[in-house]
């Protein structure tokens, strides 16, 4: 499908700022332009495929992405977000809505994996949830959600899992204790931003079925069953790609990820959390659409195509549309968070109260022309999709 101007719009919308229009969220206000910095000093180092993964294919199940989403076992309800520009939105079931045990944080869909919008033929989003208790730390699942242009999608939870040799030599998995404040997919691989690690890539053509009724047990039990905390399906990790600075370039915060497929290639944009904003930064990564995995450069490293110090407080998200950086930012819990606008040379915008309370990572999903989101507090998770050309 063409995609819309959305640079020229963004200009548009700039000049139209500078004459002090306000629109239905607020006059967008902006500040000063961002500044270019050596994109080349970030870098990641992809690791060796997991070979435990092999292991485990003999030991248990596989279960493809449509098996996990044909047996979706809950049910979201019929919500609006309140967002500007809303064109789709639901919300999850009173359990998860309400839980402050488990905390939403990315979102991707199967318009990432491939650029057609399907997976396996599936219309589906995957949004990522971190656990907020130790002892034990159940760290990430992602739940697969059927085609979210139902009001009322079913969903499904998947555990991420590291498999690993044990102790007796047994091929083994444990929990992936990280943040996941940002996920995407291109591909076959499930990619989780790791805060201060880099990235973690997992291997949706190997999610397996293990042993439930227990939802304090995890990894190989002693009579020889897999258990995950009572999920059903785990999908495992598969690669890290780790993160590193040269020159004395201060490291990046992985605070979020999406997939950019606008860009020639196609490329990853990562956001930097900072509450004040103080030197916030947005990097952008190269990926190789024939392996699925970041490019490399000749000296085996992934370096960054592009890097701006941006200073934009309390970002949660970010992606990129025909070259305009379009970021979410939160303001606390009970002001409604903002959506800026930025390109190489203008901005950021801030359009302020654009979003609802909490907002989260980005994901735009092309084919469709929607930007989608989602919020954290309990009791107020939304998940929504906007027309990124009101802004």
């Amino acid at each position: 499908m063409k995609r819309r101007g959305i640079a020229a719009r963004s200009f548009a919308l700039a000049a139209l700022a500078a004459l002090t229009i306000t629109t239905a969220v607020g006059a967008p206000a902006a500040s000063a332009d961002p500044t270019a910095i050596p994109a080349a000093h970030f870098r990641l180092e992809e690791s060796a495929y997991n070979p435990t993964i092999a292991r485990l294919d003999e030991l248990l199940p596989n279960a493809s992405v449509s098996d996990v989403l044909a047996s979706a076992n809950r049910t979201a309800t019929s919500c609006s977000a309140g967002a500007a520009h809303e064109v789709a939105a639901f919300c999850w079931n009173s359990g998860d809505d309400g839980t402050a045990d488990w905390y939403p944080q990315g979102i991707s869909s199967t318009a990432d994996a491939y650029g057609n919008g399907t997976y396996e033929g599936e219309t589906a989003l995957f949004v990522s949830w971190y656990y907020r208790h130790d002892n034990p730390n159940k760290g990430v699942r992602v739940s697969f959600v059927n085609d979210p242009s139902s009001k009322t999608p079913t969903y499904r939870h998947v555990l991420l899992v590291e498999p690993y040799t044990d102790s007796a030599g047994n091929p083994n998995f444990r929990p992936v204790t990280v943040h996941a404040g940002g996920i995407f997919t291109y591909g076959h691989f499930l990619y989780v931003a790791d805060t201060w690690g880099g990235f973690r890539a997992f291997d949706l053509r190997h999610i397996w079925r293990v042993s439930t009724g227990d939802k304090n047990r995890i990894g190989r039990q002693s009579d020889g069953t897999y258990h995950a905390f009572d999920y059903l399906y785990v999908l495992p990790q598969a690669h890290t790609f780790t993160a590193s600075t040269t020159d004395g370039t201060a490291r990046l915060r992985f605070s979020a990820a999406s997939l950019d497929r606008t860009s020639t290639p196609d490329s990853v944009v990562v956001p930097e959390y900072n509450a004040d904003g103080t030197g916030t930064r947005v990097v952008r990564f190269p990926i190789d659409y024939t392996d699925r995995k970041f490019k490399e450069s000749d000296d085996g490293y992934t370096h960054a195509t592009e890097a701006y110090r941006v200073d934009i407080a309390s970002m949660q998200g970010a992606t990129a549309i025909d070259g305009t950086f379009l970021v979410s930012a939160s303001a606390g819990g009970s002001s409604k968070g903002a959506i800026y606008t930025f390109t190489a040379t203008s901005g950021p915008t801030e359009h302020s109260g654009a979003q609802p309370v909490g907002p989260e990572d980005l994901s735009y999903w092309g084919p469709r022309e929607q930007l989608w989101g989602l919020t954290e507090y309990p009791d107020r998770r939304f998940v929504y999709a906007v027309d990124p050309s009101g802004f």
